[in-house]
């Protein structure tokens, strides 16, 4: 196939191109329309060509669902319900309904979303931890369906755009927090290490450390899922350490919540024997006992970033510049910090 002239404007028909990839023209328009009867490889053959020619269909809202697609890659917590809440709240004022998928794990949606997604057309997609492979994007984009990923799993990319928070500023400030009420001997509790916001948080906790003129131990810092279990799993680890730590930074608010089990498994108290900061801010944060320290991600608002951008970015007459956005994390001290104990029997919980 040779390779098409670069075009500075849409010039090529349905029909060259269709004869250029030695196809029907009516295969390029099920392919155009996100139709599912096309071989994979022809798809691929067609894609790349629509794309080389910035083909697209026009911006009509008229032609759109007034719908906007979110996709989580695990849709199971607290965590999730302030991400929605979020979307909800912009879709809600824009008239819109918000279309919930999961990808049951993976970090990026299955090749039959993608063709749902563009044959219902809805008016952005926000992906939540989530990421597009080359075919999904260049398949979006010849539909003219914008999208945006909430805190990107991986590098989005220059051309993807994106809202994410201040992850390694959070990290940074927890941790010192620690260091600052007396506490040496920190742990970490991260989240998955594919995930750059969880690299971001662990590099914060680091840098505080590193710059208070602290050893990183590395025997203290444990990498989590984000999930209750293994804060309780890796907590008990932790906790039954020889000389373990006197406090411990958790990638997230649910990891702390396990960590605190484990705690009361081993008969430790919150703050007097550990000391605890987690990360996020869920409601669930002020309930425990004790109510929990931590770093406030302002995920309704990320959403509402998430939401308001591809919403813009679908009114506009052109492709527009991609856009990361990054909001600012705060520190929220309750009573799970204190400063630590001294002269304490480390032989408690053992």
């Amino acid at each position: 196939m040779t390779p098409p002239k670069p075009a500075d404007t849409q010039t090529a028909t349905l029909a060259e191109i269709a004869r250029e990839a030695g196809v029907s023209a009516p295969t390029v328009s099920k392919v155009l329309n996100g139709r599912a009867d096309v071989a994979p490889a022809t798809r691929t053959r067609v894609e790349e060509l629509l794309r080389s020619y910035g083909y697209r269909r026009r911006r009509a809202e008229a032609s759109r669902s007034p719908l906007i697609d979110l996709v989580f890659h695990e849709l199971e917590s607290a965590w999730a319900m302030e991400v929605i809440r979020g979307v909800e709240n912009v879709a809600r004022d824009a008239g819109l309904s918000v279309v919930l998928s999961e990808s049951a794990g993976r970090l990026s949606p299955g090749r039959t979303w993608a063709d749902q997604v563009a044959a219902r057309r809805p008016h952005g997609v926000v992906l939540v931890l989530s990421e597009l492979d080359e075919s999904q994007r260049a398949l979006l984009t010849s539909r003219s369906i914008p999208f945006v990923v909430m805190d990107p799993a991986g590098d989005p990319g220059p051309d993807v755009p994106s809202v994410g928070a201040t992850n390694w500023q959070g990290g940074l400030a927890a941790t010192r927090h620690l260091v600052e009420m007396g506490h040496r001997r920190i742990g970490a509790i991260s989240g998955p290490a594919r995930m750059m916001c969880s690299r971001a948080r662990v590099d914060g906790y680091r840098a505080a450390l590193e710059t208070a003129g602290l050893p990183v131990d590395q025997r203290l810092v444990k990498a989590g899922d984000f999930h209750h279990d293994a804060g309780y799993r890796l907590g008990l680890e932790l906790l039954r350490m020889p000389d373990r730590p006197t406090a411990v930074f958790t990638g997230n608010d649910l990891q702390a919540l396990g960590l605190y089990e484990a705690a009361r498994e081993l008969g430790l108290r919150i703050p007097e024997d550990v000391s605890v900061v987690g990360f996020d801010d869920l409601p669930v944060a002020r309930w425990v006992g004790p109510p929990l320290t931590t770093v406030r991600q302002p995920l309704t608002e990320m959403a509402e970033a998430a939401a308001r951008l591809v919403l813009e970015m679908g009114r506009a007459a052109e492709a527009t510049t991609a856009t990361r956005v990054e909001l600012a994390t705060s520190l929220v001290v309750r009573s799970s910090t204190a400063a630590p104990a001294t002269g304490r029997d480390r032989s408690a919980g053992k």
